[in-house]
Formats: structure tokens, C-alpha cells, sequence
């Protein structure tokens, strides 16, 4: 008897062997069956889902679910765009009653609006004692008042108060981590809204370090979620490759620098796993300091890479040595090519043929670089949101000739690149579907078009989201079709998103979520017996 059988509804399985179906049987939250192999077998639940649309569940090969959840339950400043009005939130912030010493964090930070960056001398007048944390929307940088930089070690650097990338986490360092239960309710409460958006797996990109790290011991406020059922899609979390320390091991085993016991890729189960090693390259384009090839348009300004070239490049090869898959945070072009030099001498130094070694954002990307990245297997986790919300600043500071070169579709695809999407919650708006909605029109809010070129057809954008999506994650096995044997994860559409106008796909309805075969939340809930 099977545990559910789904029924009258137009099933897009992203199965080449059955592309379309009407039924879908589940056992003990695996699909057994397509239409007539399951059509005449009883079950224990039918559901009728009258003609609507299902597709495999989406999945955000590039999210920060601790810090969404955090950033949610933080006072902001967006969308202030007047200095005035960001220190008005910030006053009436620092005067709530707080432990004594304890941090004030303010999300929602933006500069674009402003002109420039806010001060430590103009946070002063309005911190009432307290040490204030202004997090910069990008995650790459922050504005802090001088009761954190007198903390600061004199050799960290600053602009009255801006901390940049590795200054930004000297001033993280500062405080006592986020407690593991602090940080379940953070994860439980972003991992909700994104399955409320149709999204049933994700993969976390950078645990117990780097600029987002939140907690050495951080993995085990996920392990908390795991292990009481609470966990509502199914997370792979990306070790940033600072929590590495050289061990001394066998020769043969490749291990220079590893975690501890030599755990890697691949050790978990199908609610909670380790995937890529996290290693980040450069900025971002929204704090300028995404590392260019050229300047941003009218300045000077090439970015910056997160340290020495060759300390990137050894802790890219070591890595790959031990046998990670890795991910490398790359955004600017120049950081792009050291992403590919480093994993070409990787490559050579001990060939890997299935790494799926994956770009992060490869949010500029020259045509020369296209075909390195094919020649390499190299997958590129893009972020299409990223030029729907922020495309309009991007293409100017990039400039006419290379606002086609950002965040690509159709060029990745035509040079046979796998092209993932993902989102970076909560950088953006994290919905699959107005993402989509972007790969096909290549239009940002505003509608101004960006890189129309680039643009690409809707089974292509939502394969990016599911098959594409479980290879890069490494669950192509048991993820990405509704093909039997396969985990029965699905999103049920209000329509089908290539029966409506592409301007309308974003707004198409998340009628249900379902994972393991349930339209349920946590793997206590969802698994059947």
C-alpha cells in the first residue's frame, strides 16, 4: 500500500524518461511510481491537487539561513536613505534596556543611497554606551562606533569606522558567539521562509568562520533542529575553509590541513550533511570590493582580494588535496581568475574527474573566462535575484560593456558550464520563481533590461533550480526529478510557469511545499513508517 498518492495534477518530473504526469506514488517518503504504476495501488492518503502544477522541490544551492533569521529579529535601517533617518532607528535602538555590555546590532545597512558611509563619530552621538555593529546588507562590510575600534587591534584598518571584509570579521571576533540555541531559532525561522517559497533543500554557504561565521561550534545549532524533528527543509552545510588546521597525517592521505578527525563532503544523512569546503576570494559589488580585471566605472577602484594570492591560491590546492569539494566565493573577474588558476593546479596536482568543484556568484565573468570554466567541469552558482534587485547600480558601476558579463545565463549554458541558482539570503529576496522570472527576462525591478543576451528559456532556469541544483550539491542521486526511487520533495504551483506571461512567473502562487512525500515541516514530522 503506498503511504500517498498524489492525482490529477500536471506533474513536470524534469525527467527526460517521463516528462510529464498525471499521478505520483509514495512509500516511506520515496517515490515508487509514475502514473499507471501507481494510479490503480491503494493508498493511505490521496490527494487531489485539481490540474495543479508540481515540479521537483527547488533548491537554494547558496543560502545564510542563520544569518536571515537573525537579520529578521534585528532592528533595521532599511529603507532609511537620509544619514538623519539611520540614526534615528540606531537611537531609539541603543535606548532599549540591554545586559550590560551587551552589542547593539542594526541590519539593513545600505551606503548606495546615501553617497557615502556613515562615521564611528556619528554613530557616537547616538549609541547611549552601547557598541554599536551597523551591518552592511552585502555581509562584506560594516560601520561600527569607536567603542568597537578601540577594541580593535591598532593594525586592523578602517575609514572612520567602515570595516571592510577581513577588518569587518576582526570586529565579529570581538564578541561572544551567538549561543547554538540562539541560533536554531534564527535557523528554524529563515529555513520556514524559504519553504514557504517551494524550496525543500539548500545548502549553507559557510559555517564556524569566514565573514559569516556566527559560532565556532556553530553545525550544532543545526544538529539541535535535527535532532528534534524542527529542521523544515533539508540543509548541506559549507565548512568556510578557516576552520581548517594543518594535521599531521599519513602522506598518502593528502591531508595538509583538514577539520578535526578529517571529515569532509558527504558526512551526514539526507536532512543535515557537510558539503564544500567554503573559501572566499574577493567582496562584493554592492560594497565595492568585488576584485575587477578594470576599475568601477569613474574611479579608480579595482576591489580587493580577501589576502595574499598565494595564500588563496595554497588553501584552494589543500582542499582539493583533501579531498573537498570546494566552493570558491568568487564575484569580480579578477578574483575569477584566481578561483580558476588555483583549481586548474589543483586539478593537476591530483586529478579529481566528479570534484563538481563550484564558482560562488561568478558575478562577472569575461567571455575569455567561459570557456576555463567548461574546460574545468567548474559549476557556477549564480544569484539571479542579485541584478533583479540590484541591477540597476551594478550595470552603472560596471559600465556598458561589461553589464552583460554579470551573474550569466546563456553563456555559461552555450560553453556547456552547469548553471546553478541559488539566492544568498538574505541578501536579496530569496523566491526561486522571481529569479526564474529574471533568467528568462534579463529585467530588474526598474525593467531596465540587463544583458538580454544572457537571457534563457524557462525549463533551462527551472533545471538550474532542481537537476542542476542536486548535482552541484552532490544529491543528483536521491534530488532534483520526481523520477522513482527519489526523494518524494515537490512544490505544488498555483500555474505553470510556461503557460504564463514571463512577467508573471514570480508572482505564481506556492500552493504547497512537501517533503517526504508530506506537506509537513521537520524529519520527525515528514517521515513515514
Amino acid at each position: 500500500m503506498l503511504c500517498t498518492r498524489l492525482t490529477n495534477a500536471r506533474i513536470l518530473t524534469m525527467d527526460p524518461l517521463h516528462p510529464v504526469a498525471h499521478d505520483l506514488g509514495v512509500w516511506r517518503g520515496r517515490i515508487v511510481g509514475l502514473d499507471d504504476a501507481v494510479t490503480s495501488l491503494p493508498a493511505r492518503e490521496v490527494v487531489d491537487l485539481q490540474g495543479a502544477t508540481v515540479l521537483p522541490g527547488f533548491i537554494d544551492s547558496h543560502v545564510h539561513l542563520a544569518w536571515a533569521g537573525l537579520k529578521a529579529r534585528t532592528p533595521s535601517v532599511a529603507p532609511c536613505e537620509r544619514a538623519e533617518d539611520i540614526l534615528a532607528v540606531v537611537d531609539a535602538a541603543a535606548r532599549r534596556p540591554a545586559a550590560p555590555g551587551a552589542w547593539l546590532d542594526v541590519a539593513g545597512y545600505d551606503q548606495r543611497a546615501l553617497g557615502r558611509h556613515l562615521t564611528a563619530a556619528e554613530l557616537d552621538r547616538v549609541s547611549h554606551g552601547r557598541k554599536v555593529f551597523l551591518m552592511h546588507d552585502s555581509g562584506h562590510a560594516c560601520v561600527v562606533n569607536t567603542a568597537v575600534l578601540d577594541l580593535l587591534p591598532v593594525d586592523v584598518p578602517h575609514e572612520q569606522g567602515f570595516l571592510a571584509e577581513s577588518a569587518m570579521t576582526a570586529a565579529r571576533r570581538l564578541r561572544l558567539p551567538y549561543s547554538q540555541e540562539e541560533l536554531a531559532d534564527a535557523i528554524e525561522l529563515a529555513a520556514r521562509a524559504a519553504r514557504a517559497e517551494g524550496i525543500t533543500a539548500c545548502a549553507e554557504a559557510g559555517v564556524g568562520g569566514g565573514l559569516l561565521g556566527h559560532s565556532p561550534v556553530e553545525a550544532g545549532a543545526y544538529q539541535l533542529l535535527r535532532d528534534r524533528g524542527a529542521l523544515p527543509v533539508r540543509v548541506q552545510l559549507m565548512a568556510s575553509a578557516d576552520t581548517l588546521r594543518p594535521r599531521a597525517a599519513h602522506p598518502g592521505d593528502g591531508l595538509t590541513r583538514a577539520l578535526d578527525l578529517g571529515l569532509r563532503t558527504g558526512f551526514g544523512d539526507d536532512w543535515l550533511s557537510l558539503g564544500a569546503l567554503k573559501v572566499y576570494t574577493d567582496g562584493g559589488m554592492m560594497a565595492r570590493t568585488a576584485a575587477l580585471t578594470s576599475p568601477y566605472e569613474g574611479t579608480t577602484d579595482t576591489g580587493r582580494l580577501q589576502d595574499d594570492p598565494d595564500r588563496l591560491t595554497d588553501l584552494i590546492v589543500d582542499g582539493h588535496l583533501a579531498g573537498w569539494q570546494l566552493a570558491v566565493h568568487a564575484i569580480g573577474d579578477r578574483a575569477a581568475d584566481l578561483a580558476l588558476d588555483a583549481l586548474e593546479r589543483a586539478q593537476r596536482s591530483r586529478p579529481r574527474p566528479d570534484a563538481r568543484h563550484r564558482i560562488e556568484h561568478a558575478g562577472l565573468v569575461r567571455p575569455d573566462q567561459l570557456p576555463r570554466f567548461a574546460a574545468l567541469d567548474v559549476s557556477a552558482v549564480v544569484q539571479p535575484n542579485f541584478l533583479r534587485s540590484f541591477g540597476d547600480d551594478y550595470a552603472t558601476v560596471m559600465g556598458e560593456r561589461r553589464a552583460g558579463w554579470m551573474y550569466r545565463g546563456r553563456g555559461f549554458l552555450d560553453h556547456g558550464v552547469t548553471l546553478v541558482g541559488s539566492s544568498d539570503r538574505p541578501v536579496t529576496d530569496g523566491s526561486p520563481l522571481r529569479a526564474i522570472q529574471f533568467m528568462v527576462e534579463r529585467a530588474s525591478a526598474s525593467g531596465r533590461l540587463i544583458g538580454p543576451g544572457e537571457a534563457i528559456g524557462v525549463d533551462e532556469a527551472l533545471y538550474a533550480y532542481t537537476v542542476a541544483g542536486a548535482y552541484a550539491c552532490r544529491w543528483d542521486d536521491t534530488a532534483g526529478s520526481l523520477s522513482p526511487g527519489k526523494r518524494a520533495d515537490l512544490v505544488v504551483l498555483g500555474d505553470d510557469p510556461h503557460r504564463v506571461d514571463p512577467a508573471r512567473i514570480g508572482d505564481i502562487e506556492i500552493v504547497a511545499t512537501f517533503v517526504d512525500g508530506r506537506d509537513a515541516e521537520g524529519p520527525g514530522s515528514t517521515r513515514q513508517e
